[in-house]
């Protein structure tokens, strides 16, 4: 009869297993009202779910009673190791009866002073998705029908499992969706770019768990991907990062056209350095396309190792499919205001810098033409002199206003091509030179060759040997070299150089020194700068102890050598 009253009693306990599986539909919930009725059906001192990780074949511990620390340290136990790797590569049930001498993987068991253990697996449909144990901190023999009620309670709890991780995919799609349309509306808004940025950061990096969040966006020009904005990693924006694509973490996701994981940033093809220097982890990036054009990237990352997993990829690249579609709008209204913006200061420049010469012209002409036979040999020279040095300046002006107007409109033309550098810069000289050719030295090395744009380095050039003879002193040197991919081309002066309140300035738009010819614009240099950096070089002024030195750089190959962004099949 007690026999009897016992079994009734754990049935009973059973059943009230069946009811706590089915009054939960949160998993974590579930699983924690679990662990107090298996273990008290069971009389047990210890009970722990783990649930398989199909990825990794491995059982993770997601709930324990009297071994929270299974949970605590985040537990794995491959399938087919160890005691609870048995239990789910066997599929049945094992026992131990005296855990100091058994097979148990997880030092956690001894460590609680555990002596016995049952373990069954969770089978739903016959596939195992889990294990569950339980223990005894003294030895104790474990009956057939200790077994029986272990596993009738697993087959009960692997059903509500099932039923609470079916609901809880539920639950992470409608919350996914809410956070994409988080994404969407801000897309879909009246942002400007520098806005629409801000925003797209905080809530990508809010829907991924992040701890920081960057956008790079593609400079076509130099086939490099350019930091725009940044959350946690902000010095990549301050830095003005910039990563060739295909190169590097971030150039791999835009040559790929795919979402890319790093799992483990310290040992992994990071081209940039701040990515270690933050101390991220892990990092997860997905290309920003619209209508297969990569306009850019978007990466999260975490401060502590992360596996990012194939959900994450995917809410990433939907999230960076809708944020490109914001961009690609913020970016043509950018343009279009730009392109506005070029048209107002052209037409500025334009009767700003042409009123001079043109009226001087003007003038000129007037007087021959109205004074004919009043004005003396000597008066007619002097004034036609005057209309051919303003006719010069005029024809100058016009041509620096059009090279500053397609640079800033972004219509200079690429085209490299085999350059010898010495003989280019003497066929140069005899035309901007002439005159003064005795005043400048050619020291390049007759053999040198470079794939260059020589459009660029005849203005640029040009502008460095004019100014030079203008307002330099000889002896006046052109050198060339060539070092790390890169074409350098410096012309220098023995003159008094570029004081040193002005070289701040020196580059931008009509900045004259105080002994500058009237005849100069101010323009020369800051368009001489803009054709080198339109072609992925730059010009630079290089301070040295007396005279003034010029130094071109730029990228040999020129831009088309660099590797082109990938076309859909």
């Amino acid at each position: 009869m007690a026999t009897d009253d016992r079994s009734t009693d754990q049935l009973r306990r059973i059943q009230s297993v069946t009811d706590a599986a089915l009054a939960h539909l949160s998993l974590g919930d579930m699983l924690e009202a679990l662990l107090d009725r298996i273990r008290d059906a069971l009389d047990s001192d210890t009970c722990a779910f783990l649930l398989l990780d199909e990825p990794t074949n491995e059982l993770v511990a997601r709930a324990a009673r009297g071994i929270e620390e299974e949970v605590e340290q985040g537990v794995r136990i491959p399938v087919g190791k160890g005691f609870a790797g048995k239990v789910a590569a066997q599929r049945r049930p094992v026992i131990i009866p005296d855990v100091d001498h058994g097979d148990v993987l997880n030092p956690i068991l001894r460590e609680k002073g555990i002596k016995s253990l049952l373990g069954v697996p969770l089978l739903v449909h016959g596939d195992v998705i889990g294990v569950v144990h339980v223990g005894t901190l003294t030895p104790r023999e474990f009956t057939d029908r200790d077994v029986e009620l272990l596993q009738l309670a697993a087959d009960r709890a692997a059903l509500a499992i099932e039923h609470g991780r079916v609901y809880e995919a539920e639950r992470a799609l409608t919350d996914r969706l809410l956070k994409l349309q988080q994404v969407t509306d801000v897309a879909l808004a009246h942002l400007g770019l520098d806005a629409l940025l801000n925003e797209l950061l905080e809530r990508v990096g809010a829907i991924l768990g992040a701890d920081t969040c960057a956008i790079l966006l593609l400079d076509t020009r130099g086939n490099e991907l350019v930091a725009r904005a940044a959350r946690g990693i902000e010095e990549e924006v301050e830095r003005g990062v910039r990563i060739p694509v295909g190169r590097g973490f971030a150039g791999r996701v835009a040559a790929e056209r795919r979402p890319i994981v790093i799992d483990d940033v310290d040992h992994a093809d990071v081209l940039n350095p701040i990515l270690r220097e933050k101390g991220i982890k892990s990092l997860l990036g997905a290309p920003l396309l619209v209508r297969d054009t990569v306009l850019g990237v978007i990466h999260v990352g975490t401060l502590t190792p992360r596996k990012f997993g194939t959900d994450d990829a995917e809410l990433l690249q939907l999230a960076a499919e809708r944020a490109a579609m914001g961009l690609e709008k913020a970016l043509v209204h950018d343009e279009l205001m730009r392109l506005d913006q070029v048209r107002h200061a052209f037409i500025s420049i334009a009767s700003h810098e042409l009123r001079t010469p043109a009226t001087a012209v003007l003038g000129a002409a007037l007087t021959l033409v109205a004074r004919e036979h009043q004005l003396s040999d000597e008066q007619q020279h002097e004034l036609k002199l005057v209309l051919a040095e303003q006719a010069q300046r005029l024809a100058t002006l016009i041509e620096q206003l059009l090279d500053l107007s397609r640079i800033e409109a972004q219509a200079v033309e690429i085209r490299p091509e085999p350059v010898h550098v010495a003989a280019r810069l003497e066929q140069l000289l005899r035309t901007v030179a002439a005159g003064h050719r005795d005043l400048v030295e050619v020291a390049v090395d007759p053999e040198l060759e470079a794939m260059v744009d020589s459009t660029v380095v005849d203005r640029v050039v040009s502008n460095l040997v004019v100014n030079a003879i203008r307002h330099g002193a000889p002896p006046i040197c052109v050198r060339a070299s060539i070092g790390g991919g890169r074409l350098r081309i410096t012309v220098e002066d023995a003159g008094p150089g570029v004081p040193a309140e002005l070289r701040g300035r020196l580059f931008d738009q009509f900045v004259r020194g105080h002994s500058a010819s009237s005849m100069g614009s101010g323009l020369g240099l800051a368009i001489a700068r803009s054709y080198a950096q339109a072609h992925a070089g730059d010009l630079r002024y290089v301070a040295g102890e007396s005279g003034a030195c010029f130094e071109l750089e730029l990228p040999i190959g020129g831009l088309a050598a660099r590797p082109p962004l990938p076309q859909p099949a």
